[in-house]
């Protein structure tokens, strides 16, 4: 299988499985997963009312970008670089985006 779409398929998996443990929680807001395969987007989508207080955000932002995953943004306690990981994608393949490319060497994962 082609590495980009082998790629594709673990990170809608391990996003999925993130809005669903997201959604145990009723809190009043709905955790969403969107893709976009053209353009190498993913994301997880907390939207909805959390108390008195509309929600719209965030908390997981990957790309795909020449066979490396990139991780954009990551609010999340446990973090979601090892669950890519242990879903088959190298560390070597994913990149912490949101590190400054000076400390990315000292991260254990992927340069760009």
């Amino acid at each position: 299988m082609d590495t980009q779409l082998n790629y594709q398929a673990i990170i809608k998996k391990v996003l999925q499985e993130h809005a669903d443990y997201r959604a145990k929680f009723p809190d009043g807001y709905d955790s969403q997963v969107l893709f976009d395969d053209d353009r190498g987007q993913y994301l997880v989508l907390d939207i909805g009312w959390n108390g008195d207080s509309y929600l719209h955000a965030t908390p997981i932002h990957l790309s795909l970008i020449e066979d490396k995953v990139w991780i954009q943004y990551n609010d999340t306690e446990e973090g979601i670089a090892m669950d890519l990981v242990e879903a088959g994608i190298p560390k070597s393949a994913i990149v912490l985006g949101f590190r400054h490319p000076k400390l990315r060497q000292y991260t254990g994962f992927g340069m760009a």
